[in-house]
């Protein structure tokens, strides 16, 4: 058997990475090699926030190209990253506007319009989608308000990562984990919603019939000649996450820890009753038949912001500080619209703990226990809400992502939740991806096999609750 070579392009909202991954299928043995990283991140367009999609390809091709240059023979190319963010495309294939990022302010009082406009039960009945501001549905709301002029150029809507495909292959494609995203599909049908379209007032014929992930859309034409397969993989990053985290049975949750924490469950069935509404669970699309039933929290954005505005070199000592001080002195709901993207966190944190305390954290280390004892609260009445939900006991987390590094963070889980917890993959989002593509190719038989694979070939840490 011959091993197999695969690229995993896994974009995050702060940066890319261009990934090789060798599967020796003989003996099952999997490795995951960083080739190319790169910084990502919106810019400041006038009064907008933006992504550089001509960067964002620049640096794919710079990845791709140094593993070309060490005469390795690739069996297939996958690309994940965030979801709600469109491009939009004239009929020579052109970008039409800026391609707004989904921090963009032009949203914030969009969400209540639509709600107000349709109502809030049937939006979610149709689509099963957590109701957040940036949602693709009311960034497309506020586009024909500011922008109808637009109308008559548009031919192709395309999410992020089918728009990267596109530029790599030529072909378009709608793959279903990132089209869930925008709460423009149907949870029932896995389709578009035509009365939502028709709402909006664009045409059907923009967003094309969606896929399911491991399509094969096209060839990437290498500087050698080589034509290779590009696979549209679970190309919204949580989806492929989810496909790689350790979940045995119905009683394991998922946590993908990063900018965004995504707590959830997989299932084959979706929820949009009124308790799913009440605790704006959502239900986005996963491979062969799953729900990602999860909510989206804001994550380890809160502490990232504090410290690029305090401009922290060592953030492991910075953490063990945070260890150092009282728990639990300051709750905040790091949910609240008003932390997706201020001007300072650090004084939106203190505005907000002296609104609910009458006095605010004044050191570093005591607004980043307030975050971590923040999220930890926040995990715990998720991990609540599921259960009720779903009426299914939850007994163990599987937090994985680029946050399941910090201990001090899966320790606090495990106590409040008083679940066991496991921690890794860290690279989940591009092991998901490339596993995905190893079972389109024929090589691994299905999830519950690549699971086993990746669980034999990577670390995996345990918490377990305690009072401490």
């Amino acid at each position: 058997m011959e091993d197999r070579y695969i690229v995993a392009i896994d974009l995050g909202a702060s940066s890319g990475r261009v990934m090789l991954s060798c599967y020796q299928q003989q003996n099952q043995k999997i490795t995951l090699e960083e080739i190319h990283r790169f910084n990502n991140g919106f810019k400041a367009i006038g009064n907008h926030f933006c992504w550089d999609l001509v960067y964002l390809e620049q640096q794919i091709l710079i990845g791709l190209n140094k593993i070309i240059q060490q005469n390795i023979k690739i069996d297939s190319i996958g690309i994940d990253t965030w979801g709600v963010d469109y491009v939009l495309l004239d009929k020579n294939g052109h970008v039409v506007g800026p391609t707004y990022a989904y921090r963009d302010h032009r949203t914030d009082n969009i969400m209540s319009l639509v709600q107000s406009d349709l109502g809030t039960e049937t939006i979610y009945q149709k689509t099963g989608i957590q109701f957040l501001t940036f949602n693709t549905l009311y960034q497309l709301k506020a586009m024909m308000i500011e922008h109808p002029v637009w109308l008559s150029q548009i031919t192709d809507l395309v999410m992020i990562p089918d728009y990267l495909i596109y530029r790599l292959t030529g072909q378009l494609n709608r793959e279903y984990t990132n089209a869930s995203t925008t709460q423009l599909v149907n949870v029932a049908t896995h389709d578009w919603d035509d009365d939502l379209l028709n709402y909006l007032g664009v045409p059907r014929k923009w967003f094309g019939e969606i896929t399911q992930p491991g399509n094969q859309v096209g060839m990437w034409r290498a500087p050698t000649g080589d034509q290779i397969p590009v696979i549209a993989i679970a190309s919204h990053d949580t989806a492929s996450a989810v496909i790689a985290a350790p979940i045995t049975d119905k009683n394991s949750a998922y946590l993908c820890s990063g900018t965004w924490s995504l707590m959830g469950i997989e299932s084959k069935q979706s929820f949009t009753g009124q308790q799913a509404l009440n605790a704006n669970i959502t239900n986005e699309g996963g491979v062969d038949g799953h729900y990602r039933v999860l909510k989206n929290i804001m994550g380890l954005w809160l502490f990232q912001r504090i410290c690029a505005e305090y401009e922290v070199k060592d953030i492991t000592s910075l953490i063990q500080l945070a260890q150092q001080e009282s728990p639990f002195a300051y709750i905040i709901n790091p949910n609240d619209s008003r932390f997706l993207n201020p001007q300072s966190m650090t004084e939106t944190i203190k505005q907000v703990c002296l609104e609910n305390y009458g006095h605010a954290p004044e050191r570093l280390s005591e607004l980043v226990r307030c975050v971590f004892d923040s999220l930890a609260h926040l995990y715990r009445d998720v991990i609540k809400e599921l259960a009720t939900i779903t009426n299914e006991e939850i007994n163990t987390l599987h937090i994985v992502g680029g946050g399941s590094q910090n201990t001090f963070l899966n320790q606090l889980c495990a106590n409040l939740c008083q679940i066991n917890v496991t921690a890794g993959p860290i690279e989940s989002s591009a092991l998901g991806n490339v596993g995905y593509q190893l079972i389109s190719l024929g090589a691994i038989k299905n999830v519950k096999t690549l699971r086993q694979i990746i669980a034999q070939n990577f670390d995996t840490k345990y918490y377990y609750p305690n009072n401490s």
